[in-house]
């Protein structure tokens, strides 16, 4: 997910999304733990995601 794209979303969208991605998280690890993934950079792409949508929602928090 690009950052442009998570500015163009809504804030309730945004909040959706970042319990979406933090659920996603824990399952990829979880899986990590029992048997390694294909691609363990994937877990790294997923934080990031959630550093930018969290990121997001709070420069809308202190913007307001």
């Amino acid at each position: 997910m690009k950052a442009n794209e998570v500015r163009e979303m809504t804030t309730a969208d945004l909040q959706e999304r970042l319990a979406a991605e933090k659920a996603h998280l824990v399952q990829m690890k979880l899986q990590h733990a029992i048997s390694p993934l294909d691609n363990p950079l994937q877990i790294r792409d997923v934080r990031r995601d959630i550093a930018r949508i969290a990121t997001e929602l709070r420069k809308r928090e202190l913007t307001k």
